[in-house]
């Protein structure tokens, strides 16, 4: 193996705190034990550069796991080999529990299949995690006769125990080694650390994949990827450390993740640093409780159950494949990029996911994506992580950036704790530039924009305040930040459409809001209106009746000719996904009018209204939502009926401010301030 300049460094800042990655790939694949339980082997016999000692090395790991390490449906087996010889060592993971009926300490060890070990008190005295949810170790078991074991009758008794995960953790001596290191250069140290080789990704996919690790370093952290198969997304929560369990579909109920009323016991949440729900889509809640519960703790981080009230620092992951590209997901009204999960997950449990990892971003795993390099000891860097937990972050942005008027509370909770956790990530030791958390707050404010936005194609109003944006408190400029699957910002162009073309925005009952953009063509005919047989039928209605208007009225316009040779198209274009059932006859009547006269309507316009069949303008309900979401993709100027005009002393400030708004009592007017030219 030939080290690169990254390999001599992280070797001179942390000796004995690394391992070649390689070694774990030529070995991982044929043993099913955690990476740091194989990496524990890998450094305590090959630890060199020669590639024949190495060999050596990995030939003496699978040795050792040979013989020491057993399956659960070995188990009877092991129980023999210590029965036979009269001890044996195993390679395990060890729990201890107190029986207070018997006064007494068990242990169990999970492959080894037995429920009632003696252990001696030092051990757990020793060690706390033990008592803690259990460690990986080199247990020596020795098996003695029902006379020797006494009243307890039990064979089995624990000779000596060694623990495989990190026994002791310098904080101030890894703040120091990070020292050495630039921030790319940190990046590049940690992806290593997963195993993967940083040459082969960006910067934007290498912080991308690191931000698996966000629940690792933030407590109580809501975290959400979800993407295409087989791009590693269980990977970190299931090998990456010993303070993360995996759940893989099936049940969730109230007993096992949060509390269990018959024993009095804290469940999962209690246990683990985090919980992570493989395959979510498949996940199964039998509770009707656990939705609830669920929301409490993931808003709070408490939950009450019966008198008890309990606290807890878990953070939850949850892991899903889409099965749709993502260009489908975004485009069709009816669907959206929270597909995969259960439909028990209301918006108010999406609503307190901090992060929305772009899983579509992240390429799919591969041997080429593989690092031969050195990373961190696997079970080194889990301790650094677990670490970082305690520490907090959340007010770094004060000083130099403020959040602009959509980032509403629960937004600028998870934007600052994304913040937080980024800077744990890459700066441990408290050092970073004010160009760095630039960065680190728009990715932390993209990946919450993410979630609103999947909010607000399903949900009410409430969710259509999705102009993400900061305040620079040097210069007071102020930055909007999307997100890439959507394209940007404003669908609203603010320069003049081709003729025939004009936006429109309206709400339904369900308080649902699209934004159209309406598009009219016309070529030589008989005076015919074609519509394509997919619009929708909310649409296709408020067209007929503006072209059944413009029919009773064309006489009166000195349009009846021009009409009659004349065969138009029309079409409407759904830009925000709202999936609402638009009303948008006067739109149509203007664009139509657009059209036969060859004259634009006014850039960066939105036409709120529809029209009877006899020409009578229907006022929308509410003007409040269509011209919030107006604002929010560009809109400069918006058209709106006279009777709605006791409305605008309602509307938001800055839709006052930063629109202009024009009123209209008919068909005339309507048209006469929207065409220029």
């Amino acid at each position: 193996m030939d080290l690169d300049a990254l390999d001599r460094k992280l070797n001179s800042a942390f000796p004995g705190k690394v391992v070649r990655k390689d070694l774990l790939h030529q070995i991982k694949g044929g043993e099913n034990v955690p990476s740091y339980v194989l990496e524990y082997l890998l450094g305590r016999y090959c630890a060199s550069d020669h590639e024949e000692e190495v060999q050596l090395g990995i030939a003496a790991v699978k040795d050792t796991l040979r013989k020491n390490y057993f399956r659960q449906d070995e188990a009877n087996k092991a129980k023999a080999l210590v029965e036979r010889h009269g001890h044996h060592r195993f390679i395990d993971r060890i729990e201890v529990r107190f029986a207070p009926s018997e006064m007494k300490y068990w242990a169990a060890m999970d492959n080894f299949g037995f429920q009632r070990i003696h252990i001696p008190d030092e051990f757990h005295r020793r060690y706390d995690r033990l008592l803690e949810g259990g460690i990986w170790a080199i247990v020596d078991l020795e098996y003695r006769t029902s006379e020797e074991a006494g009243r307890n009758a039990s064979p089995f008794h624990v000779r000596d125990l060694k623990p495989i995960q990190l026994a002791r953790f310098d904080f101030e001596e890894f703040c120091e080694g990070r020292r050495a290191f630039t921030t790319a250069e940190w990046i590049d140290v940690l992806l290593r650390s997963l195993g993967l080789e940083p040459d082969r990704f960006d910067a934007r996919r290498k912080v991308l994949l690191l931000t698996r690790l966000l629940a690792m370093v933030e407590k109580n952290y809501n975290f959400i990827e979800l993407g295409p198969r087989g791009t590693g997304k269980s990977y970190a929560y299931s090998e990456f450390t010993p303070y993360a369990i995996l759940l893989s579909g099936g049940k969730a109920s109230t007993a096992n993740l949060f509390y269990n009323n018959a024993r009095r016991q804290v469940g999962l949440v209690g246990h683990w640093d985090v919980v992570a729900f493989d395959e979510v889509g498949g996940m199964k809640v039998t509770d009707p409780d656990t939705i609830q519960i669920m929301k409490d703790y993931m808003a709070n981080g408490r939950f009450s159950r019966g008198i008890t009230q309990v606290h807890a620092n878990a953070s939850m992951v949850f892991i899903g494949n889409l099965n749709h590209p993502v260009e489908t997901l975004v485009s069709n009204s009816a669907m959206d990029l929270f597909q995969p999960l259960p439909k028990e997950f209301d918006l108010a449990l999406m609503d307190r996911f901090h992060f929305y990892l772009p899983g579509w971003e992240v390429p799919k795993s591969s041997h080429a994506l593989l690092t031969d390099h050195y990373g961190f000891v696997t079970d080194y860097l889990a301790e650094a992580l677990r670490t970082l937990r305690k520490d907090n972050r959340f007010d770094a942005l004060n000083a130099e950036f403020r959040l602009g008027a959509h980032v509403e509370g629960r937004d600028a909770n998870s934007i600052r704790r994304t913040v937080s956790g980024l800077l744990k990530l890459f700066h441990p030791h408290g050092e970073w530039t004010r160009e760095e958390l630039r960065g680190y707050l728009e990715l932390a404010m993209e990946s919450r924009r993410r979630v609103k936005e999947q909010l607000k194609k399903r949900g009410a109003f409430e969710f259509y305040r999705t102009s993400f944006s900061y305040i620079d408190e040097t210069d007071g400029r102020e930055t909007t930040v999307g997100v890439p699957e959507q394209g940007g910002q404003g669908a609203i162009a603010q320069d003049a459409l081709a003729p025939g073309a004009a936006y429109t925005a309206t709400v339904d009952e369900e308080s649902r809001v699209s934004l159209l953009r309406i598009e009219v063509t016309c070529a030589a005919g008989t005076g015919k209106l074609r519509i394509p047989s997919g619009m929708p039928r909310g649409i296709k209605e408020s067209l007929n009746r503006a072209w059944i208007c413009l029919q009773s009225i064309k006489d009166r316009g000195g349009l009846t000719a021009t009409l009659a040779t004349k065969d138009f198209a029309a079409e409407a274009v759904d830009l925000s996904g709202g999936g609402a059932e638009a009303e948008c006859g006067v739109a149509f009547f203007i664009a139509i009018m657009s059209a036969l006269q060859n004259r634009s309507i006014a850039g960066g316009t939105v036409v709120l209204g529809d029209l009877s069949i006899q020409g009578n303008i229907k006022a929308p309900v509410s003007i409040a939502e269509p011209l919030q979401v107006a604002l929010d993709n560009g809109a400069l100027r918006a058209l709106v009926p006279v009777a709605n005009k006791k409305q605008v002393a309602l509307l938001p400030e800055e839709v006052v401010e930063k629109l202009d708004i024009a009123f209209y009592g008919d068909l005339d007017r309507a048209v006469m301030k929207g065409l220029v030219g």
